[in-house]
């Protein structure tokens, strides 16, 4: 199968996904048999555990070095879990090593912003325990994505040291759903459209004042680790990654940018079936292994 034939294939299957939404607990059933139907990475190996007071979802593989992952996963804030997170996170694990931590950060509408971002900055804490903080690593998707980045502007808020480099894949950073891409990729995106995202947005932050505050495109991102931040043209929130990458370059932040031509929302889901997502997870884990240091080997 060519490229675009795997691409046509990836699109079809998203635009089958129903658009309007159902109850929160209908979006959640949906999501999580959806996140958890294709299996991990080769070679990784699951377990459930808890991590900063929170279950979370454990990643090996064959080595043992001393890199750390802590991954945050998708679903708008009100869907998703730390298994939905776990396949992505497994194939970073496999590309760097070490061991990977999926969260279960608490979820909207029960447990609205800044919630999510609690969560996440007590499991790194918990990693700063017995993990040097160049040895960590973090890295979302979509919302996940957006709440990586807040996680570092939380880091840094906290005095504490950041992680050696962190990876985005489609974030969310923008919870007010202002940018340009949600109107002239709206009839791009294959999976969402604008009504989905503010459907989202409502139930975790309500009101203007906090919905600005939930969105890190809108924060001081100066002193964050090293970004990259992964793509597709064919998304609405297309805006959300090349806003983020250019704020955070305006913030000194050494940030690198990729956009994928004809690719939609987190499409590096579809690892193992589409070549784009292998490539884009090969550079995403050579960025992350990159910036750890020289000898990680316990």
């Amino acid at each position: 199968m060519s490229r675009q034939q795997q691409r046509d294939a990836v699109r079809a299957a998203l635009a089958a996904t129903p658009k309007e939404r159902g109850t929160v607990e209908q979006e959640r059933a949906g999501f999580e048999l959806f996140g958890t139907s294709r299996p991990l990475a080769d070679g990784v190996r699951a377990e459930e555990v808890t991590l900063g007071g929170r279950p979370a979802v454990r990643l090996r593989g064959d080595d043992q070095s001393r890199t750390v992952l802590l991954y945050l996963h998708g679903g708008g804030y009100v869907v998703g879990s730390a298994r939905t997170g776990a396949r992505l996170a497994s194939a970073l694990v496999a590309r760097t090593g070490g061991t990977g931590y999926s969260l279960d950060y608490r979820l909207a509408p029960e447990h609205r912003f800044p919630a999510p971002v609690e969560d996440a900055l007590a499991a790194y804490r918990e990693l700063l325990r017995t993990t040097a903080p160049g040895d960590i690593l973090v890295a979302g998707d979509s919302a996940g994505g957006g709440l990586a980045v807040a996680l570092l502007v939380a880091v840094r808020e906290a005095g504490l040291p950041q992680p050696a480099a962190a990876a985005v894949f489609s974030p969310w950073t923008d919870v007010t759903v202002s940018g340009d891409s949600v109107r002239t990729r709206a009839a791009a995106d294959p999976l969402f459209d604008a009504a989905a995202l503010r459907w989202y947005a409502d139930h975790y932050a309500p009101t203007a004042e906090a919905a600005r505050a939930a969105s890190p495109i809108f924060a001081d991102l100066s002193g964050l680790a090293p970004l990259l931040v992964q793509v597709g043209a064919d998304e609405l929130l297309l805006d959300d990654a090349v806003r983020l990458a250019a704020r955070a370059a305006a913030g000194e932040v050494e940030v690198t940018l990729e956009v994928g031509p004809g690719l939609p929302h987190v499409y590096q889901l579809n690892f193992g079936a589409l070549d784009d997502a292998d490539d884009a997870l090969d550079r995403a884990g050579a960025f992350l292994a990159r910036r750890l240091p020289a000898t990680v080997a316990a």
